[in-house]
């Protein structure tokens, strides 16, 4: 974005007062001065010269080659060298997203935005997002060689804050008017952390206890049936289990609720559903070259600065490319001159609730086991921006933390059992340095034995041509049905049984098929000797395999339409069961017209169709009425069934009582539905269009990458992109494919991948936002995987050297 833009911004916030999350920004003087404020941020040539530092971090000097898309490429005699310079780099260029990000998950937001935000930090700490983060330094100290990595990117990043004057302070720092803190190993947990919440603290255990009570056994097994007969697993079915579980399963035992009946707490937001992403490789004998090809593409919130930082690694013993995350140390997601490995999220439910027995009032001492247990409290304190200190007292237990709590209902208090609160492994950090160092199958999987959480599929590719994956992390021994629903917290009966060991969890190296791949969708078929519940998808990976099962001769760029496909097989089963059960004589002449434009649709998303959008908003106004009966008690907090099983009750029973509108004296069957929502869509279509908007995907969509400030002209509204929640270019309004990557591994590496955003996170930079244009059509930037400096010089930007 250029300076232009920045004008624009400061227009609007002289006209606007101008809000971060629910916070007022503070008045501007400072932010307006034209020697230290905004617009001493603005670009200029001077930043793109060559430049010489002599920091005492380094062992020996330090050469940072920055391509012409502002990629650095570090050469480094060390590995630790090489993080400390990687730290120097991400903060000068995403400094305050580094920050943002640390104090948001830390509950610390009040500190520089007000009281109008303490509430979020205060839950912030009592889900024990802090707590955690310290659980991680502690586990990481043990092992003083990996906690050394942490340390010299944290010394990276410091060496670039104590530079900092009020001329060079980054953007959103004057805008907000305080400057940046040191950085510290705490706050590269606080960034681990802020992924683990984002990726495996979704659940719906209180949802499922309300619907279980409400409904019954019956009816409830009946709605909310686990297992998808459709799935299309990650472990395909040849790859068999031969061992026994650790723990017998016991359906009945866990089918406890509790002893209050309805759960009365409001669940608190949730990460959105299948956070998740694609990722797959490919044998070389299904490629036109005979060389193995990987590709991964994760599905996160589409935000200015992006969530990725693109970095290239090179010591004498490793040569590293791909994308890190601003705060942490190594390559996450990328290749090296042997091998490439991708994410994608697992998905498996890490999060389970107790509902703790109080001895009494007081709430001091709860029962576990027939015997009273103090509670150890912890006193977490907010020093808000007006000065003012307020303390909290968060009460932990044998399970972890009480988060909901309610003097009208003190004894359905629930504590949180999450994965995330554990002690880190001590080689936590260090399992991407080795990730980033592989070379070999055997490698790989010995580094991920390490891998805790957030539990990730990790796809790998070779050289030598083997492919695999791993759903890698820390899984807890569940007895059957554990965990769906709230249990009673004054047994440790019901406390997880142990971690799944590390030989009887998910692999499949070199299955038949000659592909690999997920999509967030269930782990295993029914065999596997383990339960776990979670929230999978139903629908990207059925076809991700349906594609690839067909698919030969392949190349880079059939792989790169793969990753930008927008088909949707849920509409290619949806819809025509709609269109079955669709009255046709109830519509007038509009509304025949765009039945036929959504008899000719072909279940592809694009950009400029109107047949997504019929789609999208009749599917969403037909599930709602045929829910209504869970809708109209809202109050409950009641489970909604999954879409799939919507689909199949349509197909299977469209007489079902649950067609039936709860508030009519007649009985509703599924053709009354949907030509009454048909109806409803038609009508919202054209009140669209009499107030002059849009009916094309893209404007109906209207994807955004959002600065993190909610800053409207920082941010990047209405991209003009197709995609959908259930295609495997999963683009909607703010979340979508984060980082697109494929990689040929030939003998020379063929790399390519981009994300919607830029290297840079200063709004006055031409590298802000110089991504998304192309990231929208589907195009991909070649990535300069090299050995040498000198090989950089055709794209070298400029050079910067460390002495």
């Amino acid at each position: 974005m250029l300076v232009s833009s920045i004008t624009v911004a400061a227009i609007y916030l002289l006209d606007h007062p101008q809000q971060m999350g629910s916070t007022s920004i503070p008045a501007m003087g400072k932010f307006l001065s034209p020697f230290t404020g905004f617009w001493s941020t603005a670009e200029t040539k001077a930043d793109f010269q060559d430049q010489t530092y002599d920091l005492e971090i380094f062992d020996a000097p330090v050469r940072i080659i920055y391509d012409d898309r502002l990629v650095p490429h570090i050469f480094a005699e060390s590995l630790e060298d090489a993080i400390a310079a990687q730290g120097f780099v991400t903060a000068k260029y995403r400094l305050w997203q580094m920050d943002i990000s640390t104090r948001s998950t830390g509950g610390r937001l009040s500190e520089i935005l007000g009281e109008k935000v303490l509430e979020r930090d205060q839950l912030q700490r009592r889900k024990g997002l802090l707590f955690a983060a310290e659980n991680a330094v502690k586990g990481w100290k043990k092992n003083p060689k990996v906690y050394n990595y942490a340390e010299k990117y944290a010394a990276g990043v410091n060496a670039y804050v104590n530079a900092l004057n009020d001329k060079s302070m980054p953007f959103e720092f004057k805008l907000l008017n305080y400057k940046p803190e040191e950085w510290t190993t705490l706050k590269t947990a606080l960034f681990t952390k802020a992924m683990a919440q984002s990726l495996c603290m979704r659940e719906s255990d209180l949802e499922t206890t309300n619907a279980y009570q409400h409904f019954g056994q019956e009816v409830f097994d009946f709605l909310y049936p686990e297992y998808n007969p459709k799935q299309s697993p990650i472990i395909p079915a040849e790859i068999k289990f031969d061992f026994a579980a650790k723990i017998q399963s016991d359906t009945n035992s866990q089918r406890q609720t509790p002893q209050t009946g309805m759960i009365p707490h409001t669940p608190y937001a949730k990460p959105p559903p299948f956070l998740g992403s694609n990722n797959w490789a490919v044998t070389g004998e299904k490629t036109r070259t005979g060389n193995p090809i990987l590709c991964s593409d994760p599905h996160l919130g589409l935000s200015l600065p992006s969530i990725w930082y693109e970095v290239h690694l090179v010591t004498p013993k490793m040569n590293v490319y791909g994308v890190s995350l601003p705060g942490l140390p190594g390559v996450i997601m990328g290749f090296n001159e042997h091998a490439a490995w991708g994410m994608t999220n697992v998905g498996h439910d890490m999060v389970d609730w107790y509902q703790i027995e109080w001895k009494d009032e007081s709430r001091t001492q709860y029962i576990l086991d027939g015997k009273t247990v103090d509670v150890e409290n912890r006193i977490e304190t907010y020093h808000l921006k007006d000065g003012t200190t307020i303390l909290d007292t968060v009460k932990y237990t044998v399970w972890g933390p009480v988060v909901y709590e309610s003097d009208d209902h003190p004894y359905s208090d629930l504590a949180m059992r999450w994965i995330g609160h554990d002690e880190a492994s001590p080689e936590e950090i260090d399992v991407f340095v080795q990730l980033d160092q592989v070379s070999s199958y055997e490698e790989y999987n010995a580094a991920l034995e390490n891998y805790e959480s957030p539990a990730q599929n990790v796809v790998f590719a070779t050289k030598k041509g083997d492919i695999a994956i791993h759903p890698s992390g820390k899984f807890p021994i569940k007895k059957d049905q554990q965990g769906r629903m709230v249990q009673t917290g004054n047994t440790s009966d019901n406390a997880w049984q142990g971690f799944i060991p590390n030989d009887h969890k998910f692999k499949v190296k070199n299955p038949s098929s000659n592909y690999v791949g997920s999509a967030n969708q269930r782990t295993t078929h029914q065999d596997y000797p383990y339960y776990y519940n979670g929230g999978f998808d139903d629908y990207r990976g059925r076809y991700l395999h349906r594609q690839l099962d067909k698919m030969d001769n392949i190349t880079v760029k059939d792989m790169m339409a793969l990753q930008n496909d927008n088909y949707s097989i849920e509409a290619e089963e949806l819809l025509q069961l709609l269109l079955q059960n669709l009255d046709r004589s109830q519509l007038d002449k509009a509304q025949r017209a765009i039945l036929l434009t959504l008899e000719d649709w072909k279940y592809n998303f694009e950009a400029d169709l109107v047949a997504p959008t019929f789609y999208d908003v009749w599917t969403e106004l037909f599930y709602k009425q045929t829910w209504d009966e869970i809708y109209n008690e809202t109050h409950k907090n009641l489970l909604k069934p999954e879409l799939w099983r919507t689909i199949a009750l349509l197909e299977d029973n469209p007489n079902h009582e649950f067609f039936d509108i709860e508030n009519t004296p007649i009985m509703e069957t599924a053709k009354d539905i949907c030509t009454q929502t048909f109806i409803e869509m038609s009508k919202q279509m054209e009140e669209r269009k009499n107030n002059d908007q849009h009916l094309t995907w893209a404007d109906f969509k209207a994807t955004q990458v959002t600065h993190l400030g909610q800053i409207p002209a920082l941010s990047v509204q209405n991209i003009p992109i197709g995609g959908y929640h259930h295609a495997l270019n999963a683009v909607r309004e703010d979340f979508g494919p984060s980082w697109r990557m494929v990689v040929e591994l030939g003998d020379v590496i063929n790399a390519y991948g981009i994300f919607p955003g830029g290297q840079s996170g200063n709004p006055s930079s031409q590298f802000y936002d110089n991504m998304i244009e192309d990231w929208a059509k589907g195009d991909y930037q070649q990535l300069l995987f090299v050995k040498e400096p000198d090989e950089l010089l055709s794209n070298q930007l400029f050079e910067e050297t460390f002495n």
